[in-house]
């Protein structure tokens, strides 16, 4: 059973390690139950020696980064001023990269060719636009609507007899019938 405990202390993370775990635990089952416990005893001095210096690099380390932060600090450096610096340079980073300038260009002609699109679309639009301006059809509608104005305007005209725009024969005829604006009243 104690065998078996040790061969399942840690899954192996690739196949060598595998192998090598394989050979490990295959040495520790042929030794004997004193040899075992006296390497056990081993490894766990050493584990307990690698933590105390893992604990001691921990106190150093933070040492060391307080004394950075006091350095900073009396120099004027912030941490908006570093986070700022860190920005910068990662867009520097990725605007150097080749990616970013493939992609760039990529943007760059599909503008172009964009434009260039909607320049000739506008350009055929604006021709079509004079043809149709120019044609008969055209110049038959203008001058129905032209004719039309003519009539309307020499009715009211004629009607009233100095009557010179429409707006006035309007209020001429609101006048001569009693009818007031809503503001009239207001003024009276």
């Amino acid at each position: 059973m104690e065998d078996h405990n040790t061969a399942n202390l840690s899954e192996p993370a690739s196949p060598a390690a595998s192998v090598a775990s394989a050979e490990i635990a295959a040495e520790f089952a042929a030794l004997t139950v004193e040899e075992k416990e006296q390497r056990r005893a081993e490894w766990s001095q050493e584990l307990a020696r690698v933590e105390e210096e893992i604990n001691t690099l921990r106190t150093v380390l933070a040492s060391k980064t307080r004394h950075a932060s006091d350095l900073k600090r009396k120099l004027g450096i912030t941490v908006w001023k570093e986070v700022t610096d860190d920005v910068n340079q990662g867009l520097r980073n990725i605007k150097e990269s080749t990616v970013y300038q493939r992609t760039e260009s990529v943007l760059k002609s599909t503008g172009e060719k964009t434009a260039s699109v909607f320049g000739s679309i506008t350009s055929g639009i604006t021709s079509k636009l004079s043809q149709m301006k120019n044609s008969e059809s055209m110049r038959s509608i203008e001058a129905s609507v032209g004719s039309a104005y003519e009539n309307v305007k020499t009715k009211v005209t004629s009607r009233s007899g100095s009557v010179s725009s429409f707006p006035d024969a309007l209020d001429e005829n609101n006048t001569s019938s009693g009818l007031n604006s809503p503001t009239d009243s207001l003024t009276k």
